[in-house]
Protein backbone atom coordinates (compact mmCIF):
# COMPACT_ATOMS: atom_id res chain seq x y z
CA UNK A 1 0.00 0.00 0.00
CA UNK A 2 2.86 2.38 0.84
CA UNK A 3 4.48 1.86 -2.58
CA UNK A 4 1.16 2.50 -4.32
CA UNK A 5 0.72 5.76 -2.40
CA UNK A 6 4.23 6.87 -3.27
CA UNK A 7 3.62 6.10 -6.93
CA UNK A 8 0.32 8.01 -6.86
CA UNK A 9 2.04 11.05 -5.31
CA UNK A 10 4.85 10.88 -7.88
CA UNK A 11 2.39 10.76 -10.77
CA UNK A 12 0.43 13.71 -9.36
CA UNK A 13 3.62 15.72 -8.95
CA UNK A 14 4.70 15.40 -12.54
CA UNK A 15 1.17 15.90 -13.83
CA UNK A 16 1.08 19.20 -11.97
CA UNK A 17 4.43 20.21 -13.41
CA UNK A 18 3.04 19.83 -16.93
CA UNK A 19 -0.02 21.90 -16.05
CA UNK A 20 1.97 24.60 -14.26
CA UNK A 21 4.34 24.93 -17.18
CA UNK A 22 1.45 25.98 -19.40
CA UNK A 23 -0.06 28.52 -17.00
CA UNK A 24 2.48 30.42 -14.94
CA UNK A 25 4.51 31.71 -17.84
CA UNK A 26 1.35 33.30 -19.24
CA UNK A 27 0.90 35.45 -16.14
CA UNK A 28 3.74 37.68 -17.18
CA UNK A 29 3.52 39.60 -20.46
CA UNK A 30 3.64 43.38 -20.71
CA UNK A 31 1.22 45.26 -22.93
CA UNK A 32 -2.03 44.08 -24.43
CA UNK A 33 -3.40 40.71 -25.49
CA UNK A 34 -1.16 38.56 -27.66
CA UNK A 35 -1.92 37.75 -31.28
CA UNK A 36 -0.81 34.40 -32.70
CA UNK A 37 1.84 34.64 -35.40
CA UNK A 38 3.59 32.06 -37.52
CA UNK A 39 7.27 31.34 -37.75
CA UNK A 40 9.18 33.23 -40.40
CA UNK A 41 10.68 30.02 -41.52
CA UNK A 42 13.87 28.82 -43.01
CA UNK A 43 17.36 30.05 -43.54
CA UNK A 44 17.55 32.85 -46.11
CA UNK A 45 20.55 34.56 -47.67
CA UNK A 46 22.15 34.95 -44.22
CA UNK A 47 25.21 32.89 -43.42
CA UNK A 48 23.76 31.84 -40.06
CA UNK A 49 20.16 31.48 -38.93
CA UNK A 50 19.31 31.94 -35.26
CA UNK A 51 15.88 30.69 -34.23
CA UNK A 52 14.28 32.15 -31.11
CA UNK A 53 11.13 30.64 -29.65
CA UNK A 54 8.89 33.05 -27.76
CA UNK A 55 5.36 33.69 -26.49
CA UNK A 56 5.30 37.47 -26.88
CA UNK A 57 2.79 39.91 -28.33
CA UNK A 58 3.28 41.60 -31.69
CA UNK A 59 4.31 44.94 -30.19
CA UNK A 60 7.34 43.28 -28.59
CA UNK A 61 8.38 41.15 -31.56
CA UNK A 62 8.11 44.09 -33.95
CA UNK A 63 10.68 45.99 -31.91
CA UNK A 64 13.00 42.99 -31.91
CA UNK A 65 12.61 42.39 -35.64
CA UNK A 66 13.60 45.97 -36.37
CA UNK A 67 16.67 45.68 -34.16
CA UNK A 68 17.74 42.30 -35.52
CA UNK A 69 17.52 43.59 -39.09
CA UNK A 70 20.91 45.25 -38.60
CA UNK A 71 22.51 41.80 -38.41
CA UNK A 72 21.43 40.86 -41.94
CA UNK A 73 22.64 39.31 -44.18
CA UNK A 74 25.32 37.61 -42.07
CA UNK A 75 22.85 36.61 -39.35
CA UNK A 76 19.17 35.96 -39.95
CA UNK A 77 17.05 35.86 -36.79
CA UNK A 78 13.78 33.93 -36.88
CA UNK A 79 11.25 34.75 -34.15
CA UNK A 80 8.94 31.75 -33.86
CA UNK A 81 5.89 32.00 -31.63
CA UNK A 82 5.15 28.83 -29.62
CA UNK A 83 1.96 28.65 -27.61
CA UNK A 84 3.23 25.47 -25.92
CA UNK A 85 6.80 26.66 -25.50
CA UNK A 86 7.52 25.17 -22.07
CA UNK A 87 6.33 21.69 -22.96
CA UNK A 88 7.92 21.79 -26.40
CA UNK A 89 11.30 22.52 -24.83
CA UNK A 90 10.91 19.60 -22.46
CA UNK A 91 10.25 17.36 -25.45
CA UNK A 92 12.95 18.53 -27.89
CA UNK A 93 15.41 20.58 -25.83
CA UNK A 94 18.09 17.91 -26.22
CA UNK A 95 17.51 17.47 -29.97
CA UNK A 96 19.63 19.96 -31.97
CA UNK A 97 17.54 19.34 -35.08
CA UNK A 98 14.25 20.27 -33.41
CA UNK A 99 15.22 22.68 -30.63
CA UNK A 100 15.60 26.44 -31.10
CA UNK A 101 18.88 28.26 -30.61
CA UNK A 102 17.38 30.48 -27.93
CA UNK A 103 14.05 31.10 -26.27
CA UNK A 104 12.50 34.31 -24.93
CA UNK A 105 10.41 33.59 -21.85
CA UNK A 106 9.92 34.26 -18.14
CA UNK A 107 12.74 33.33 -15.79
CA UNK A 108 10.77 30.92 -13.61
CA UNK A 109 11.44 27.88 -15.84
CA UNK A 110 15.23 28.27 -15.79
CA UNK A 111 15.70 25.62 -13.11
CA UNK A 112 13.73 23.01 -15.03
CA UNK A 113 15.83 23.43 -18.17
CA UNK A 114 19.12 23.82 -16.31
CA UNK A 115 18.47 20.46 -14.66
CA UNK A 116 17.79 19.02 -18.13
CA UNK A 117 21.28 20.31 -19.01
CA UNK A 118 20.09 22.07 -22.17
CA UNK A 119 21.05 25.65 -21.26
CA UNK A 120 24.32 27.49 -21.68
CA UNK A 121 25.42 29.96 -19.00
CA UNK A 122 25.11 33.48 -20.35
CA UNK A 123 28.54 34.23 -18.89
CA UNK A 124 30.06 31.68 -21.30
CA UNK A 125 29.16 34.17 -24.02
CA UNK A 126 28.95 37.60 -22.35
CA UNK A 127 31.59 38.54 -19.72
CA UNK A 128 30.10 38.61 -16.22
CA UNK A 129 31.17 42.20 -15.58
CA UNK A 130 28.93 43.41 -18.42
CA UNK A 131 25.92 42.16 -16.47
CA UNK A 132 26.61 44.84 -13.86
CA UNK A 133 24.60 47.15 -16.12
CA UNK A 134 21.42 45.30 -15.12
CA UNK A 135 19.21 45.75 -12.07
CA UNK A 136 20.43 43.42 -9.33
CA UNK A 137 17.08 41.71 -8.84
CA UNK A 138 16.81 40.85 -12.55
CA UNK A 139 20.19 39.10 -12.41
CA UNK A 140 19.09 37.37 -9.21
CA UNK A 141 16.03 36.08 -11.05
CA UNK A 142 18.21 34.90 -13.96
CA UNK A 143 20.54 32.94 -11.67
CA UNK A 144 20.13 29.27 -10.81
CA UNK A 145 22.55 27.53 -8.45
CA UNK A 146 25.05 30.36 -8.84
CA UNK A 147 24.97 30.44 -12.65
CA UNK A 148 23.32 33.12 -14.81
CA UNK A 149 21.23 31.43 -17.49
CA UNK A 150 19.18 34.34 -18.79
CA UNK A 151 19.92 37.72 -20.33
CA UNK A 152 17.16 39.87 -18.77
CA UNK A 153 15.26 42.15 -21.17
CA UNK A 154 12.39 43.51 -19.07
CA UNK A 155 10.48 42.69 -15.91
CA UNK A 156 6.96 42.97 -14.53
CA UNK A 157 5.30 43.27 -11.15
CA UNK A 158 1.74 43.53 -9.99
CA UNK A 159 0.52 47.08 -9.39
CA UNK A 160 -1.96 48.78 -7.07
CA UNK A 161 -4.41 50.56 -9.35
CA UNK A 162 -7.60 52.46 -8.68
CA UNK A 163 -10.54 54.08 -10.45
CA UNK A 164 -10.38 57.84 -9.89
CA UNK A 165 -14.13 58.10 -10.41
CA UNK A 166 -14.57 56.46 -7.00
CA UNK A 167 -11.25 56.60 -5.17
CA UNK A 168 -9.71 60.05 -5.21
CA UNK A 169 -5.94 60.47 -5.19
CA UNK A 170 -6.05 61.73 -1.61
CA UNK A 171 -8.01 58.61 -0.57
CA UNK A 172 -5.43 56.12 -1.84
CA UNK A 173 -4.50 53.97 1.18
CA UNK A 174 -0.91 54.18 2.33
CA UNK A 175 -1.32 51.19 4.65
CA UNK A 176 -3.31 47.98 4.65
CA UNK A 177 -5.40 49.15 7.61
CA UNK A 178 -6.35 52.25 5.63
CA UNK A 179 -7.26 49.94 2.75
CA UNK A 180 -9.38 47.82 5.09
CA UNK A 181 -11.21 50.88 6.41
CA UNK A 182 -11.91 51.99 2.83
CA UNK A 183 -13.25 48.53 2.00
CA UNK A 184 -15.56 48.58 5.02
CA UNK A 185 -16.99 51.94 3.98
CA UNK A 186 -17.39 51.21 0.28
CA UNK A 187 -18.27 47.53 -0.03
CA UNK A 188 -22.03 47.60 -0.45
CA UNK A 189 -24.77 47.59 -3.07
CA UNK A 190 -22.81 45.42 -5.49
CA UNK A 191 -19.72 47.62 -5.24
CA UNK A 192 -16.42 46.57 -3.72
CA UNK A 193 -13.81 48.86 -2.23
CA UNK A 194 -11.03 46.52 -3.35
CA UNK A 195 -10.77 43.19 -5.17
CA UNK A 196 -7.93 40.86 -6.11
CA UNK A 197 -7.40 37.22 -7.02
CA UNK A 198 -7.09 36.50 -3.33
CA UNK A 199 -6.89 32.72 -3.58
CA UNK A 200 -4.41 32.56 -6.46
CA UNK A 201 -0.83 32.03 -5.18
CA UNK A 202 0.75 34.46 -7.66
CA UNK A 203 -1.36 37.25 -6.15
CA UNK A 204 -1.49 36.10 -2.52
CA UNK A 205 2.30 35.77 -2.47
CA UNK A 206 2.60 39.54 -2.05
CA UNK A 207 0.90 39.35 1.35
CA UNK A 208 2.92 36.30 2.40
CA UNK A 209 6.21 37.89 1.33
CA UNK A 210 5.27 41.10 3.14
CA UNK A 211 5.04 39.16 6.40
CA UNK A 212 8.43 37.52 5.84
CA UNK A 213 6.94 34.17 4.91
CA UNK A 214 7.36 32.34 1.61
CA UNK A 215 5.85 29.67 -0.57
CA UNK A 216 9.27 28.24 -1.52
CA UNK A 217 12.73 29.46 -0.51
CA UNK A 218 16.00 29.48 -2.44
CA UNK A 219 16.89 26.04 -1.11
CA UNK A 220 13.73 24.51 -2.54
CA UNK A 221 12.06 24.22 0.87
CA UNK A 222 8.33 24.98 1.20
CA UNK A 223 7.32 27.45 3.89
CA UNK A 224 3.56 27.01 4.04
CA UNK A 225 3.49 26.27 7.78
CA UNK A 226 5.95 28.96 8.86
CA UNK A 227 4.58 31.26 11.59
CA UNK A 228 5.06 34.22 9.22
CA UNK A 229 3.11 32.52 6.43
CA UNK A 230 0.29 31.52 8.75
CA UNK A 231 0.16 35.04 10.19
CA UNK A 232 -0.10 36.46 6.66
CA UNK A 233 -2.94 34.10 5.76
CA UNK A 234 -4.87 34.91 8.93
CA UNK A 235 -4.43 38.66 8.47
CA UNK A 236 -5.30 38.57 4.77
CA UNK A 237 -8.52 36.65 5.51
CA UNK A 238 -10.30 39.72 6.88
CA UNK A 239 -9.73 41.47 3.54
CA UNK A 240 -10.93 38.39 1.66
CA UNK A 241 -14.17 38.48 3.64
CA UNK A 242 -14.97 41.85 2.02
CA UNK A 243 -14.32 40.57 -1.51
CA UNK A 244 -16.39 38.34 -3.79
CA UNK A 245 -15.84 34.62 -3.39
CA UNK A 246 -15.14 34.23 -7.11
CA UNK A 247 -11.46 34.93 -7.75
CA UNK A 248 -11.01 34.03 -11.40
CA UNK A 249 -8.90 36.42 -13.47
CA UNK A 250 -11.78 37.40 -15.75
CA UNK A 251 -14.22 38.01 -12.90
CA UNK A 252 -11.93 40.20 -10.82
CA UNK A 253 -10.77 42.24 -13.80
CA UNK A 254 -14.31 42.68 -15.09
CA UNK A 255 -15.44 44.04 -11.72
CA UNK A 256 -12.68 46.64 -11.86
CA UNK A 257 -13.08 47.47 -15.55
CA UNK A 258 -16.84 47.96 -15.22
CA UNK A 259 -16.53 50.21 -12.17
CA UNK A 260 -17.93 47.74 -9.65
CA UNK A 261 -14.61 47.62 -7.78
CA UNK A 262 -12.83 50.82 -6.81
CA UNK A 263 -9.31 49.40 -6.62
CA UNK A 264 -7.36 46.25 -7.36
CA UNK A 265 -3.92 44.70 -7.45
CA UNK A 266 -3.32 43.43 -10.97
CA UNK A 267 -0.71 43.13 -13.68
CA UNK A 268 0.30 45.94 -16.05
CA UNK A 269 -1.33 44.00 -18.88
CA UNK A 270 -4.72 45.13 -17.52
CA UNK A 271 -4.00 48.84 -17.93
CA UNK A 272 -4.51 49.15 -21.72
CA UNK A 273 -7.87 47.41 -21.39
CA UNK A 274 -9.20 49.66 -18.63
CA UNK A 275 -7.93 52.78 -20.36
CA UNK A 276 -9.70 51.73 -23.55
CA UNK A 277 -12.91 51.44 -21.51
CA UNK A 278 -12.56 55.12 -20.64
CA UNK A 279 -11.45 54.70 -17.04
CA UNK A 280 -9.26 57.35 -15.44
CA UNK A 281 -7.00 54.80 -13.78
CA UNK A 282 -4.51 55.76 -11.11
CA UNK A 283 -1.43 53.80 -10.08
CA UNK A 284 -0.04 53.94 -6.55
CA UNK A 285 2.56 52.37 -4.30
CA UNK A 286 1.72 49.08 -2.65
CA UNK A 287 0.15 49.64 0.79
CA UNK A 288 2.43 49.07 3.77
CA UNK A 289 1.33 46.18 5.99
CA UNK A 290 0.69 47.66 9.43
CA UNK A 291 1.66 44.43 11.18
CA UNK A 292 5.18 44.40 9.71
CA UNK A 293 5.91 47.91 8.47
CA UNK A 294 6.74 46.44 5.06
CA UNK A 295 4.79 46.90 1.81
CA UNK A 296 2.91 44.14 0.06
CA UNK A 297 5.72 42.47 -1.89
CA UNK A 298 4.46 40.69 -5.02
CA UNK A 299 6.40 38.32 -7.19
CA UNK A 300 8.55 39.80 -9.93
CA UNK A 301 8.71 38.12 -13.32
CA UNK A 302 11.73 38.71 -15.55
CA UNK A 303 11.40 38.18 -19.28
CA UNK A 304 14.61 37.46 -21.13
CA UNK A 305 16.57 35.28 -23.51
CA UNK A 306 18.06 31.89 -22.68
CA UNK A 307 20.61 30.16 -24.93
CA UNK A 308 20.57 26.45 -25.63
CA UNK A 309 23.86 24.59 -25.32
CA UNK A 310 24.00 23.40 -28.90
CA UNK A 311 23.73 26.96 -30.20
CA UNK A 312 26.38 28.20 -27.78
CA UNK A 313 28.74 25.49 -28.96
CA UNK A 314 28.11 25.68 -32.71
CA UNK A 315 26.95 29.26 -33.35
CA UNK A 316 28.69 31.12 -30.55
CA UNK A 317 29.73 34.21 -32.55
CA UNK A 318 26.26 34.67 -34.01
CA UNK A 319 24.62 34.09 -30.63
CA UNK A 320 26.86 36.72 -29.07
CA UNK A 321 25.94 39.26 -31.73
CA UNK A 322 22.24 38.60 -31.15
CA UNK A 323 22.68 39.02 -27.39
CA UNK A 324 24.60 42.26 -27.88
CA UNK A 325 21.74 43.70 -29.92
CA UNK A 326 19.42 42.91 -27.01
CA UNK A 327 21.84 44.54 -24.57
CA UNK A 328 21.49 47.97 -26.16
CA UNK A 329 19.69 50.69 -24.22
CA UNK A 330 17.72 51.44 -27.38
CA UNK A 331 15.97 48.06 -27.17
CA UNK A 332 14.81 48.64 -23.61
CA UNK A 333 13.60 52.14 -24.49
CA UNK A 334 11.74 50.94 -27.58
CA UNK A 335 10.02 48.14 -25.64
CA UNK A 336 8.96 50.59 -22.93
CA UNK A 337 7.44 52.86 -25.55
CA UNK A 338 5.83 50.09 -27.60
CA UNK A 339 4.41 47.91 -24.85
CA UNK A 340 4.98 49.45 -21.41
CA UNK A 341 7.80 47.06 -20.54
CA UNK A 342 10.08 47.99 -17.64
CA UNK A 343 13.69 47.65 -18.88
CA UNK A 344 16.11 45.44 -16.98
CA UNK A 345 19.07 47.70 -17.81
CA UNK A 346 19.58 50.45 -15.23
CA UNK A 347 20.77 53.04 -17.72
CA UNK A 348 17.46 52.99 -19.60
CA UNK A 349 15.88 54.95 -16.74
CA UNK A 350 18.06 57.95 -17.51
CA UNK A 351 16.02 58.50 -20.69
CA UNK A 352 12.83 60.57 -20.55
CA UNK A 353 11.02 58.05 -22.76
CA UNK A 354 11.32 55.58 -19.88
CA UNK A 355 11.41 57.75 -16.75
CA UNK A 356 8.34 59.64 -17.95
CA UNK A 357 6.21 56.51 -18.25
CA UNK A 358 3.91 56.22 -15.22
CA UNK A 359 3.38 52.48 -15.50
CA UNK A 360 7.03 51.62 -16.03
CA UNK A 361 8.14 53.75 -13.10
CA UNK A 362 5.43 52.25 -10.87
CA UNK A 363 6.80 48.80 -11.67
CA UNK A 364 10.32 49.98 -10.91
CA UNK A 365 9.19 51.26 -7.52
CA UNK A 366 7.31 48.05 -6.74
CA UNK A 367 10.30 46.00 -7.89
CA UNK A 368 12.41 47.49 -5.10
CA UNK A 369 10.48 45.31 -2.64
CA UNK A 370 9.25 42.57 -4.98
CA UNK A 371 10.52 39.00 -4.77
CA UNK A 372 11.69 37.26 -7.96
CA UNK A 373 9.47 34.27 -8.67
CA UNK A 374 11.34 31.13 -7.60
CA UNK A 375 13.01 29.52 -10.61
CA UNK A 376 13.47 26.12 -8.99
CA UNK A 377 11.78 23.02 -10.48
CA UNK A 378 10.09 22.43 -7.12
CA UNK A 379 8.00 25.56 -7.64
CA UNK A 380 5.97 23.77 -10.29
CA UNK A 381 4.22 21.62 -7.68
CA UNK A 382 4.02 24.47 -5.16
CA UNK A 383 1.58 26.47 -7.28
CA UNK A 384 -1.06 23.77 -6.93
CA UNK A 385 -0.40 23.01 -3.27
CA UNK A 386 -0.46 26.71 -2.34
CA UNK A 387 -3.68 27.15 -4.30
CA UNK A 388 -5.27 24.37 -2.28
CA UNK A 389 -4.15 26.01 0.95
CA UNK A 390 -5.63 29.36 -0.06
CA UNK A 391 -8.90 27.71 -1.04
CA UNK A 392 -9.08 25.90 2.30
CA UNK A 393 -8.51 29.10 4.28
CA UNK A 394 -10.24 31.74 2.17
CA UNK A 395 -13.10 29.86 0.56
CA UNK A 396 -13.86 26.99 2.95
CA UNK A 397 -13.03 28.92 6.11
CA UNK A 398 -10.87 26.13 7.52
CA UNK A 399 -8.41 26.64 10.36
CA UNK A 400 -5.23 28.35 9.15
CA UNK A 401 -2.75 26.30 11.18
CA UNK A 402 -4.34 22.95 10.34
CA UNK A 403 -4.64 23.80 6.66
CA UNK A 404 -1.05 25.06 6.51
CA UNK A 405 0.27 21.92 8.20
CA UNK A 406 -1.62 19.70 5.77
CA UNK A 407 -0.38 21.68 2.76
CA UNK A 408 3.22 21.66 4.01
CA UNK A 409 3.13 17.88 4.39
CA UNK A 410 1.71 17.47 0.89
CA UNK A 411 4.35 19.81 -0.56
CA UNK A 412 7.19 17.89 1.08
CA UNK A 413 5.85 14.59 -0.26
CA UNK A 414 5.52 15.93 -3.79
CA UNK A 415 8.98 17.49 -3.77
CA UNK A 416 10.47 14.25 -2.46
CA UNK A 417 8.75 12.33 -5.25
CA UNK A 418 10.51 14.52 -7.83
CA UNK A 419 13.96 13.31 -6.76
Amino acid sequence: MKKKNQKRIRNRAWAWIVTAGLTIGSLTGCGSQTVEQTAQGEKTDGEVTITIWHDKEDAVTQVLEEEFAQLEPQIHVVLEKKSDLTEALKMVGNDPKAAPDMYFFAHDKIGVYAEMDILSPITDIIPAEELDAYMDNTIEAATYKGTVYQLPIYYETLLFMYNRLYMKDEEVPATTEELYAYMQENTRGGHYGFVEQHSTPYYAAGWINGFGGYILNDAGEPGLNLPETEEALAYHKKFVDLMPGETEYATVNTLFKEGMAHATIAGPWLIPTVRESGMDVGIASMPVIDETGKPIAPYMGVQGVQVLKNAAENKKDAVEQVLRVLMKDEVGIALAQASGCAPARENCYSYEEVSGDEVVMAMKETAENAVPMPNLPEMDVMWTVASGLLTDVNMAGNDVAESAEKAQKEALQLIESMK
